[in-house]
């Protein structure tokens, strides 16, 4: 009996013993395409000895030195790595253990920063519907995930939540990507104007929404309008790339895509690659300098703060990424699966909507192609997705509620950036077999 608390209490997951790529392999041996990189984490693939290496060499160095009292020359490399690769004027690097734990910081990094301004009244910040920035009560708080949000709504923050950039459903008939863009960024400048700019303290947004939506893909121009309405008012931008950034949309930053900087990001997820737990905030000039200032003391921290081996794999993850010319092969790599998926679902009567950017695609799944009707909830569509897709040996990542959570359904990839031809032919097959069996 096992004393593990698991995800679900009636599931019995198998027990995986060994990777190696693009697979995971349980103790029975059986193979698995790892399609979604976990939940887009695995971006090298499993059981690489470069970065296995750097891990064991900064172990057999020292494994934990508190950042109460000690730096790490790892840490201080991959900061070094990391902003001479940010857009913009980021310039600091604020260590946490995963993508909760730097969209928290990030949310009491804009508060003390308007405090330290002299500011107070800026409490509140502004994000999307159909987000996802993390599961600590803040960071639920910013999302718009309503199936996770619902049993914990009494403690959550008042956070305001805009309609997303979701052209697919959004979008009127004959109107331009780039007029419903504009469009869709007015919401924030009508939601500052309703709560008032002088109360706001930052916008949050996912340049790419991730799990929740399915890889909803910014409509032209969309971020550029949120910059310079952050900027007309004075409110903070806060880029979430917890799941699409570290080169997983083919760039290192998400947002450089969309020729915007943000005033502070979150990276995660990638940034370890599963090697270790480790996630960043990085913020600007401007507002490190405004805390150094100040009170000189940013009122927040964790244990493992700047842990030195997982900041080791960080900075073997990141500069394998930029070394191993791993983004133009996303970004190859990402076109090769856009067609596989168009050829083999571009006319499903089943598929409404294929998107994405680099090795980050969706797939929304609709019972009726023509009028966009979702399937009903209580079918489990995508769990079906899911469990089918195991047992032909395929790890991808469907999710219910992409509409308004509760309706619609999505299967989102994000393979490992070394996935071959072969193995993209592969996947698509195997995923092809896994929705024909969940919806006939």
């Amino acid at each position: 009996m096992s004393h593990v608390f698991p995800r679900h209490t009636r599931l019995n997951p198998p027990v995986a013993v060994g990777g190696d790529g693009c697979y995971l392999i349980d103790a029975a041996g059986k193979r698995y395409l790892d399609a979604s990189g976990g939940a887009a984490v695995s971006c090298l693939g499993h059981n690489d000895a470069e970065i296995i290496a750097a891990v064991k060499a900064q172990l057999d160095s020292i494994a934990f030195a508190h950042t109460g009292f000690f730096t790490s020359e790892p840490a201080e490399a991959l900061a070094d790595l990391l902003i001479a690769n940010a857009p913009g004027d980021l310039d600091r690097v604020y260590y946490v253990s995963g993508g909760s734990e730097a969209t928290e910081a990030a949310i009491k990094l804009a508060r003390q920063y308007w405090v330290e301004k002299g500011e107070p009244q800026r409490s509140r910040l502004i994000s999307r519907k159909q987000s996802y920035h993390g599961n600590t009560i803040g960071a639920l708080s910013a999302g718009g995930n309503e199936w996770r949000r619902a049993q914990f709504g009494p403690l959550l923050l008042d956070v305001t939540h805009i309609d997303p950039c979701y052209e697919y459903r959004l979008r009127h008939d004959g109107e331009s990507l780039e007029a419903y863009g504009q469009r869709a960024a007015q919401a924030l400048e009508d939601e500052l104007l309703r709560v008032g700019p002088e109360n706001v303290m930052a916008f949050m947004a996912e340049p790419v929404v991730g799990a929740t939506a399915g890889t909803l893909v910014p409509a032209p121009g969309y971020f550029k309008r949120i910059r310079e309405i952050c900027d007309q008012y004075d409110i903070l931008l806060i880029l979430d790339e917890v799941m699409c950034g570290m080169g997983r949309t083919g760039t290192l930053f998400a947002c450089e895509q969309d020729g915007v900087a943000p005033d502070i990001t979150c990276i995660a997820k990638g940034l370890g690659a599963g090697y270790q737990p480790i996630g960043a905030m990085l913020c600007s000039a401007k507002i490190y300098k405004t805390i150094e200032d100040g009170t000189g003391f940013f009122q927040h921290g964790h244990t493992y703060n700047g842990h030195p081996t997982a900041a080791a794999a960080g900075l073997a993850v990141v500069s394998a990424i930029l070394d191993r010319g791993l983004l133009p092969r996303v970004r190859a790599q990402g076109e090769k699966l856009a067609d596989r998926l168009a050829d083999r679902f571009g006319q499903h009567p089943h598929i409404g909507d294929l998107r994405g950017r680099g090795l980050f695609y969706g797939i929304e799944i609709v019972a009726n192609r023509d009028t966009k009707e979702p399937f009903d909830p209580s079918l489990g569509i995508s769990a079906k997705i899911k469990k089918a897709a195991f047992a032909e040996g395929l790890v991808c990542y469907p999710m219910s509620g992409t509409i308004d959570g509760k309706h619609g359904d999505h299967v989102m990839l994000a393979p490992p950036f070394i996935i071959s031809d072969a193995q993209l032919d592969e996947l698509t097959d195997k995923l092809a077999i896994a929705i024909e069996l969940a919806i006939n």
